[in-house]
């Protein structure tokens, strides 16, 4: 986290994350309903733009209830490449990381990138103990993700006529020093 440019600010190799804004309806929702992007997101409905708005609402308060929420992934020249976040599980306890990137950076490691480090940040700066993460089971592309992010297969389970896993990764506690 970089204190100096703003509370919540993560950067990687290649992009900044930053908190997202009501500004960031438009890109968030022409990159939510790119017909590649939105398959496994939202299970391929091309979601109307008030659902994008109430997405960003919901992602702002949450940082300032939970101190994390939605971060859009930005590239130097300022342009989205994608968007990495956490939120509570509206069906059951729990932390979910979510990601996406443009398909024009599809391929090059930035969803890995990003996961490295909102994980990083929700275990550090979130205080949390467990992050899950879940995807179809056909979603090969983010399953590889999940994985070199860390995180275990836990479960695979139906759910309305798909087959959904579901991913873990615990906070590594290091144990207290020895007196030696």
């Amino acid at each position: 986290m970089d204190g100096r440019e703003g509370r919540h600010v993560v950067r990687t190799a290649r992009a900044t994350l930053r908190p997202v804004s009501m500004g960031d309806i438009e890109s968030l929702h022409d990159l939510w309903t790119d017909p590649g992007v939105r398959r496994f997101l939202w299970d391929d409905e091309v979601i109307p733009r008030g659902r994008a708005e109430a997405a960003v609402r919901e992602a702002i308060e949450n940082f300032g209830r939970y101190g994390f929420g939605l971060w859009v992934a930005e590239g130097e020249d300022g342009a989205l490449l994608g968007f990495c976040g956490l939120r509570h599980l509206e069906d059951g306890p729990g932390v979910e990381i979510l990601y996406g990137v443009s398909p024009h950076e599809w391929n090059r490691g930035l969803a890995t990138e990003m996961t490295l480090a909102v994980l990083r940040y929700g275990f550090e700066e979130g205080g949390l103990h467990l992050i899950l993460g879940m995807t179809d089971a056909a979603n090969t592309a983010s399953r590889r993700v999940l994985e070199k992010s860390g995180m275990s297969l836990e479960r695979c389970d139906p759910r309305e006529g798909r087959k959904e896993v579901s991913y873990a990764i615990r906070r590594k506690i290091s144990p207290p020093p020895t007196n030696g």
